[in-house]
């Protein structure tokens, strides 16, 4: 494994404020939440893939940013309606292994085929980037096989070798310097894993902070709080050089 499976640590953290500027609309049967740049262009844009908490505050507002430095951005609904909702998290009602079987590759990857087929063929996206968080972080690597073009993940989950390995684009990866699921071994294997994959890639270590910081950061914190916006900072920077 390149990333462990999830753990507790995943429905940890704290909900951002913000009001989400874009619209939440049914496409091919799958809610997708959609957030335009200023110049409405759609020659590029950013599949959102999210943690296990899908479409949240949290979720949208990141989307947002990508939208305000020119990327269309989409949110597919991975889950199906299905996600972890964070009163369940706050209440300890999170139950992993009755959850995580029901969202494989066979279940989440017709969500993200779709979204592709709808990008390219009634929105005309020439150039397509993915973000993944946590739990996302596997299907950037899943479809940086010629699917996608560019891609970038903050603390992957459950990633193998032999996808990290087969990548055909370039890959950014923001890790957490406390991290049991992207752990210190398993980041110095992937960086030999890419290596050998040939591809441009990059990884960058935020000290002082644990998985899911690039999403559920505690704002109040400032060092989370920059932590997790240089982390933004660093795909960005990703998508205007690659995308």
């Amino acid at each position: 494994m390149a990333s462990n499976a999830p753990a507790a640590c995943c429905a940890s953290g704290f909900r951002h404020e913000g009001t989400p500027a874009g619209e939440t609309k049914d496409v091919n049967g799958v809610t997708t939440y959609i957030t335009y740049p200023t110049d409405k262009k759609t020659e590029k844009a950013v599949i959102f893939l999210p943690d296990i908490f899908g479409i949240f505050p949290n979720s949208q507002i990141l989307a947002d940013e990508f939208a305000n430095n020119g990327y269309l951005t989409v949110i597919p609904d991975l889950f199906q309606g299905d996600q972890i909702s964070v009163e369940d998290m706050n209440s300890g009602k999170v139950d992993f292994p009755t959850w995580l079987p029901k969202h494989q590759p066979e279940n989440v990857e017709p969500v993200i085929d779709s979204t592709i087929k709808y990008l390219r063929e009634t929105l005309g996206v020439k150039k397509i980037g993915a973000v993944g968080y946590c739990f996302g972080g596997k299907y950037v690597c899943r479809y940086l096989n010629g699917k996608i073009d560019v891609g970038y993940t903050a603390h992957p989950s459950f990633v193998t070798h032999e996808e990290l390995g087969a990548i055909k684009g370039p890959l950014s990866i923001a890790a957490a310097e406390v991290d049991s699921i992207f752990t210190t071994q398993l980041r110095h294997e992937s960086e030999d894993t890419l290596i050998k994959a040939a591809q441009p890639w990059q990884i960058n270590l935020f000290s002082g902070v644990s998985h899911g910081f690039a999403v559920r950061a505690d704002l109040s914190d400032p060092k989370q709080k920059w932590a997790k916006e240089q982390a933004f900072c660093q795909a960005v920077g990703w998508f205007n050089q690659y995308l």
